[in-house]
């Protein structure tokens, strides 16, 4: 019985690992992927750079960093002195007996002085 017990924990504690390195993963990616739009619109509030060319931009990065982000998903409103970039998008994780999808919304606006 006590081996049983024993081999239920370390089965438990695998499985928790496990789940770990598949979810952790996406959250960190869309950490880094927050900072590079919030980057990006305190830039391109004081650059010449169009709408089109920050979607680029984040659309790049978003793929560097794994992100299934596509320059429709980014949505860029460029007036006087002032830049808002907002991003959603979702993450598919295969779990072995539950499919997860991650929902993920990156959004950042800076004004200019």
């Amino acid at each position: 019985m006590k081996s049983l017990r024993a081999i239920f924990g370390i089965l438990v504690i695998v499985g928790a690992f496990y789940i770990g390195w598949m979810i952790i993963p996406p959250y960190f990616h869309a950490y880094q992927f927050e900072d590079v739009v919030a980057e990006q619109a305190r830039l391109g509030t004081y650059s010449n750079k169009s709408e089109d060319d920050i979607k680029q931009i984040i659309s790049q990065k978003a793929q560097e960093l794994d992100l299934p982000v596509q320059p429709d998903q980014v949505k860029v409103n460029k007036g006087y002195n002032m830049l808002e970039i907002s991003v959603d998008y979702t993450v598919h994780v295969d779990l072995p007996a539950y499919p997860l999808d991650l929902k993920f919304s990156a959004s950042s606006k800076n004004r200019g002085m």
